[in-house]
């Protein structure tokens, strides 16, 4: 696998940016202003919640199109269908298997510490009001098997109009198969997904550039609606979860990284720095996708792979909502004075490999997934939600992030699994030797439309540092190989095309 700067064309350095214009520190300084001005003027804090509300619709409204776009670019890339197959396969293994993990992780953290004994909470007195009462009459209706019948989509458009992640992720595998399939007539139609998927990244690195005031905006309204004092009255929780969840991304994911990938886990979190104080600012993973795809497929990930791996584990690989959901389900039995035999906690083990899944994408994901697990098992009052309903916010932030290195984890694992992955490159990368910015802009040229048909798309770089120019390559391979960025071989013509990380 060769990544190397093309030298020999003279490319020019470029230079690093000031700290004070990298995103994660504008990010950064936007979360202490949001925090202090919820801390100090609640009220005034409470109106900014437009700011955030606003930012995050519209990362969700690309999210749909990013999703079905890469998918399908993915999977059109490959040389061979059975790949996408073992890929996938592979991949889902993997997810269940984490989920299962993280699952039990969180049982046995709760059952260690037992934080809801003593509370003696009678459900028929718990007031459900507000967004709960939906989440929990959402929940209710909702069965487990769902979850297999809830992919298809009644229509084509409606799966993108509500946001199913899940449906935009079936029908995207069955038109990428579907345009491979067919040969030379599906590959105008390859690159014109390949042309549009790069339409859509410029979009979303406009809209990153306000990420840092959708990040104030989150901040601000969640401090000042709820207060810092919110935190104290079930910190123990709150501790307990961000403890478990620390533990399981250090140890757990951290154990799979060093043992079978060799790489590890704390360059890892300095790699992905600016999407960290991203998630941190606006409690939701969807930001920092196309930066996480960008990053692994710099690090030497197939391209394939990571279009495949990535935005399926977004809605398959959730092991932050997993242990939030075991800790959460356990937490209100206790403080309801239920018994749970280790069958049945083995049985709600079982239920919440599906309802942890059957959410994705949904607004109040998290509490529908919960009380459709309460619901389903029976043995845990659905009205109990209440009792964690307040300090949700203050979890959700930490469910995002475990969520995102848990894919990051994954996606780097069946990469090597599929033998997929330039270890050396990623091993450099991590290090600092090979930085995106020490790679040269691309060539600018009026010649655009000469460029090969799948050479015309990819993961740009990220929301605030975007390509300075396009080059005029002959083919995604070969540009792949001057640039030294996208998959670790050079792929035929027909390829999704190359990735720019240049800042």
């Amino acid at each position: 696998m060769t990544h190397a700067p093309n030298e020999a064309a003279g490319d020019a350095v470029v230079r690093k940016k000031p700290w004070y214009r990298q995103l994660y520190v504008q990010v950064l300084v936007a979360i202490v202003i949001g925090i202090v001005l919820g801390w100090q003027w609640p009220d005034l804090a409470m109106s900014m919640e437009p700011i955030g509300t606003t930012f995050i619709a519209t990362m969700k409204m690309l999210i749909g199109p990013i999703v079905f776009l890469t998918i399908i670019g993915g999977v059109a890339g490959v040389a061979d269908l059975k790949k996408v197959g073992r890929t996938g396969i592979k991949a889902l293994t993997y997810f269940q298997l984490g989920t299962i993990v993280a699952l039990a992780t969180g049982l046995v953290a709760i059952n260690v510490f037992r934080l809801g004994d003593g509370v003696h909470a009678v459900p028929s007195r718990l007031e459900v009001s507000g967004d709960a009462g939906q989440y929990i009459a959402t929940g209710e209706h909702q069965h487990w098997w769902e979850f297999l019948t809830g992919i298809v989509p009644n229509s084509f458009f409606g799966a993108f109009i509500e946001g199913n992640i899940l449906q935009v992720i079936f029908l995207a595998v069955i038109f990428g198969i579907a345009l491979k399939s067919v040969g030379k007539v599906g590959e105008p139609i390859i690159a014109s997904v390949n042309r549009l998927t790069t339409v859509v990244f410029r979009v979303l690195s406009f809209v990153m550039k306000v990420a840092p005031l959708g990040a104030f905006g989150a901040m601000s309204y969640a401090i000042g609606k709820f207060g810092l004092s919110t935190l104290t009255s079930l910190g123990s929780l709150i501790l307990l979860f961000y403890v478990t969840s620390l533990l399981f991304v250090v140890v757990g994911l951290g154990s799979v990284l060093a043992a079978y990938v060799r790489l590890n886990i704390f360059q890892l979190f300095r790699y992905f720095k600016e999407e960290f104080f991203l998630i941190l600012g606006t409690s939701t993973a969807e930001p920092a996708l196309p930066g996480l795809m960008r990053k692994l497929e710099f690090m030497g990930v197939e391209k394939p792979t990571v279009r495949l791996v990535v935005p399926t584990g977004y809605s398959f690989n959730l092991d932050g909502a997993a242990i939030y959901l075991s800790l959460a389900t356990l937490y209100i039995a206790q403080a309801t004075d239920t018994s749970l035999s280790v069958g049945q906690q083995l049985s709600l083990l079982a239920v919440m490999l599906l309802t942890s899944k059957g959410a994705a994408g949904v607004a109040g994901g998290g509490f529908i997934a919960l009380t459709a697990t309460l619901s389903t098992v029976g043995h845990v009052p659905a009205a109990g939600i209440m009792l964690v309903f307040g300090i949700d916010k203050f979890m959700s932030e930490c469910r995002a992030l475990v969520n995102f290195y848990g894919n990051a984890v994954a996606t780097l694992f069946v990469a090597r699994w599929e033998n997929g992955l330039d270890l050396m490159r990623a091993r450099q990368v991590l290090s600092g030797e090979i930085r995106e910015e020490s790679l040269a802009p691309e060539k600018d040229s009026a010649a655009e439309g000469k460029k090969s048909p799948a050479a015309g798309a990819g993961v740009p770089a990220d929301g605030v540092d975007e390509p300075t120019s396009r080059g005029d390559e002959p083919s995604a391979g070969a540009e792949r190989s001057a640039t030294g960025t996208g998959a670790s071989t050079a792929q035929p013509a027909e390829d999704t095309g190359a990735v720019s990380v240049n800042r």
